[in-house]
């Protein structure tokens, strides 16, 4: 079996557990020895040991580790925090060879972890399917290399180009996706750090926003506005009077050290984003459904570059990562 090989089953593993390990990355690995996969691990939840650590502790026969190969997405961590650092331990159980798919953009830890165990006499090859493990962290890179979380745009639009009706029956939501496209949008809220949305929408609409139909693993959820609102378990950003700045929204959110949010209205609230150019992602369910007088959903200037449908629904994939 080939590293490529290998490196493409760390990245299945650590896509497995998207959502589940924030503050730390979705980090996959596993040990390769003797021809066969020994060992695999993921990242625990905060607090919890990194990936490498559950590798190597699942190997019951230590004589393996000498002649064994480490594999994993991302740079091993050099440094203590809530755990030690997992390069100490690769060098404390002699494990002399490992492949690396990606630098860590973290500042404490890019390229020193793996000068570490160069200079501690491991062989460290780096940068298989670099691009894929980039692809994997990417929250990873944007919140590092751009001081701001990794955006997610997401809104339904019917046929006709509207988002919601201008009158509404009642202070919910005006479903016009199908269930199986709501299941798939409880999918992405739990995958990401945190879930944002407008005072506007949060007074017309006053959304759940959690994860009910998917795993009930709910993150952290933000209102963008300067109204006294019920929260409901939001976390207010307050807004210089009646104006919103993305770039303003981002800074607070990377303060608060968010990784990832994905913007779930109001049409206002996407706009500006759009508008500032501050968005990585959106993703946009096209119905058959008709509304005829409501609000027009955003425009989007970029192509999309994958589609699928989702029953009657459309799903469009926009990428300006």
């Amino acid at each position: 079996m080939n590293d490529e090989k290998l490196m493409k089953r760390c990245i299945e593993i650590g896509k497995s557990v998207l959502g589940m390990t924030y503050p730390n990355p979705n980090v996959g690995s596993l040990l390769f020895c003797d021809g066969k996969i020994i060992s695999e691990g993921f990242t625990s939840k905060a607090g919890g040991n990194h990936s490498e650590i559950n590798t190597i502790i699942n190997v019951k026969d230590q004589s393996l580790y000498k002649k064994s190969t480490l594999f994993v997405t991302l740079e091993p961590c050099c440094h203590y925090g809530k755990t030690p650092p997992c390069t100490n331990e690769i060098v404390r159980r002699g494990i002399k060879n490992v492949v690396v798919g990606c630098e860590d953009p973290n500042p404490i830890v890019k390229s020193n972890g793996i000068k570490y165990l160069k200079n501690n006499g491991v062989n460290v090859r780096f940068g298989i399917l670099e691009d894929e493990c980039k692809n994997l962290h990417k929250r990873l890179f944007v919140y590092f290399e751009k001081n701001r979380p990794y955006i997610i745009l997401k809104w339904a639009e019917s046929t006709d180009g509207y988002i919601t009706p201008k009158i509404k029956k009642n202070k919910r939501p005006y479903w016009i996706s199908n269930e199986l496209s709501r299941q798939i949008s409880h999918k992405w809220r739990s995958q990401e750090h945190a879930v944002m949305i407008g005072h506007n929408t949060q007074k017309h609409d006053t959304p759940i926003l959690n994860t009910r139909n998917w795993n009930n693993i709910d993150n952290r959820k933000f209102i963008i506005g300067n109204k006294q609102i019920g929260l409901n378990g939001f976390e207010k950003i307050e807004t210089k009077g009646k104006t919103l700045d993305a770039i303003d929204v981002c800074k607070y959110l990377y303060e608060k050290k968010i990784q990832s949010v994905i913007v779930e209205g109001g049409r206002f609230t996407l706009r500006k984003f759009l508008d500032e150019d501050i968005w990585d992602e959106a993703r946009v369910f096209k119905t058959d459904a008709k509304i005829i007088d409501g609000i027009h959903a955003p425009k989007l200037k970029t192509k999309y570059y994958k589609k699928t449908k989702i029953g009657t629904d459309t799903l469009y994939f926009f990428n300006n990562y």
